[in-house]
């Protein structure tokens, strides 16, 4: 696939846009006011049965228009309304990025940015599922090969990971592929909690590394004499994984990791020695294990035992002081960091580098886009966002004034001409995930109804129901409907006395039948999240694409997005330094 010019990808814009200027009001529809504004009256003239058979298994890809020549993709052209659902999904998912066929496949961009067909050299250290859950483990490997084959190409040796959270990508990167990388997050609990855990998990490498050796060793020599014993010669099952819950420096309980339950061999009966043990648990976290050895009073150690000990304690110090060198392949720094961050005044060693993020929140990836076109030393991207709610719009009314005037939708100078505005319910949508609810995944739809008929309670009972306080998550604790009630109204300050137990659940039984209603509605809002999504992310390859200095740029699914829904990522390459814009492989 030929890298996609800016105007075609303006016009792929264009496409998206003419949908979302028709569908968009059904995605900025908020949920808590589903009843008290009647929405699905509102905004739909079909049976909200009709809706359901199409989106939920088995209609999901098959659809097909009504026939209805007087709607606009599905919409009524007279009063608006959703008439003709075939239309509308077949439009949805032609607006969708697969759809679009914007997206390069991972494997072109590997082979857009290697050198050989040989895959990048790396350390053969521990694979990624041995100390991460499963998501992340897809997540790390998946992106750390794009963004070493990034960094081998461009001949880079740094990496800078904006958002760098518990560093499991710091460390993959820096362990695996050797790269020296700087984890940067606004947290010091993540960025302390980070290096300590690659401290552990580097201990754990060079062990898991030295028994895997011997075991192979120890498997060649005597294969030959037990080849006809049973189980020898078996594979096993890599992805049998174990749920163990991850401790970080504080306590704090955190993502889970998984075990291999196929153990690394280190001891003839196939079982770890005891230091291996140790130090795989330890790599875990903190506290979770406490190794216990037996204490002997130090005033019954003979005068040898005590020199001994000493002579080994000096050993350990030495030997820890050069893994402490070792390990400098991966700094953490705790800093906000924007577009207008002097790099350089936080990372004093920098030097020509690639900038990621992995799921970067909200503002922060197009900050990352933005660092990346601005910093000379910033020769390469790749970054997948997420938390598309919590991005800054230009021309959102309800914006706060002051800062740097520097919003997250629109970057890309196209957008911005035309003043777009997607809103804060509709980017809240995009975060939604088709792929699971088409395969059977459902939304949490009885605490949506409970707090959309909380709101027409406040609007018929309490003067405050526009109250500034939050319900929060009172969902999880209520046992019925009324007790949900009851610990909103305690919630938001209001006197519960004056409803009673029966008022309360008639307001239940009143709604009951017609939440079929909100089930339809909502899964048109997951129909259209795609499109969202895929709308933002194409203004921010749109933003590489107006930058003279970029030479490569492209939309990149890294992911599968049922294992990790928010699966896209934006990868650029700048025109090297003093050269003119090359042209053949990008």
């Amino acid at each position: 696939m030929a890298e996609m010019s800016v105007d075609t990808l303006r016009r792929k814009i264009d496409e998206v846009k003419r949908f979302l200027d028709v569908a968009l009001r059904i995605s900025n529809a908020h949920t808590v006011d589903f009843y008290a504004r009647d929405v699905w009256d509102e905004f739909v003239a079909v049976r909200p049965e009709e809706v359901t058979a199409r989106v939920y298994p088995g209609h999901a890809h098959v659809v097909a228009p009504d026939g209805n020549e007087q709607s606009n993709f599905g919409f009524s052209r007279g009063n608006g309304k959703l008439v003709d659902v075939g239309a509308f999904l077949q439009a949805a998912k032609a607006n969708a990025l697969p759809g679009l066929g914007v997206c390069v496949p991972r494997a072109e961009v590997l082979h857009v940015f290697s050198e050989s067909d040989k895959p990048p050299q790396d350390a053969g250290t521990l694979e990624p599922d041995e100390f991460m859950n499963c998501k992340k483990s897809h997540e790390v490997q998946a992106m750390s090969e794009v963004v070493a084959r990034l960094a081998k190409r461009c001949k880079l040796k740094q990496v800078i990971d904006v958002g760098s959270g518990k560093g499991y990508l710091c460390s993959y990167l820096s362990m695996r592929y050797g790269l020296q990388v700087f984890g940067v997050d606004s947290s010091s609990t993540n960025t302390h909690g980070a290096q300590e855990r690659n401290r552990k998990l580097k201990k754990f490498s060079k062990a898991y590394q030295t028994h895997s050796k011997a075991a192979r060793k120890h498997q060649e020599t005597s294969e030959g004499a037990n080849s006809s014993q049973p189980g020898l010669n078996e594979e096993e099952d890599d992805s049998k994984c174990a749920p163990q819950k991850d401790i970080n420096v504080n306590g704090v309980v955190g993502d889970e990791v998984r075990i291999p339950l196929k153990e690394p061999v280190g001891t003839r009966d196939g079982s770890l020695d005891q230091d291996t043990a140790d130090l795989f648990f330890s790599a875990l976290s903190l506290d979770v294990v406490e190794t216990v050895s037996p204490r002997i009073p130090p005033n019954e150690l003979s005068k040898e035992e005590k020199e001994r000990r000493k002579r080994e304690n000096l050993k350990r110090k030495a030997r820890s002081g050069a893994d402490s060198r070792d390990s400098s392949l991966f700094s953490t720094l705790t800093s906000y960091v924007t577009a207008e961050t002097e790099l350089g005044d936080i990372i004093p060693e920098l030097e020509d580098a690639v900038m990621v993020g992995l799921h970067t929140c909200g503002d922060l990836a197009p900050s990352t886009l933005r660092m990346f076109a601005a910093k000379r030393e910033l020769q390469a991207v790749c970054s997948v966002g997420c938390c598309y709610h919590l991005l800054t719009e230009v021309s959102d009314p309800s914006r706060r004034e002051g800062g740097n005037g520097v919003c997250g939708f629109p970057m890309s100078r196209y957008l911005k001409d035309q003043n777009t505005f997607c809103g804060r319910n509709a980017r809240m949508s995009a975060c939604l995930a088709l792929e699971r609810v088409t395969v059977g995944g459902g939304l949490p739809m009885e605490s949506l109804f409970y707090r959309a008929v909380l709101h027409v309670i406040l609007q018929d009972h309490f003067d405050a129901y526009k109250s500034e306080k939050r319900v929060g998550n009172v969902y999880a604790k209520a046992s019925t409907f009324v007790d949900y009630i009851r610990r909103a109204l305690r919630r938001l300050d209001l006197d519960e006395s004056k409803l009673s137990d029966d008022v309360i659940q008639a307001y239940h039984d009143h709604f009951q039948p017609r939440m079929s209603e909100m089930v339809a509605f909502n899964l048109l809002k997951v129909t259209l999240a795609p499109c969202i999504e895929g709308f933002i992310l194409l203004d921010r390859l749109c933003f590489l694409k107006e930058q003279d200095n970029v030479s490569y740029s492209a939309l990149v699914q890294l992911f599968d997005p049922l294992t990790s829904p928010r699966c896209y990522a934006i990868v650029g390459v700048k025109t090297p330094r003093d050269t003119t814009k090359p042209t053949a492989s990008f």
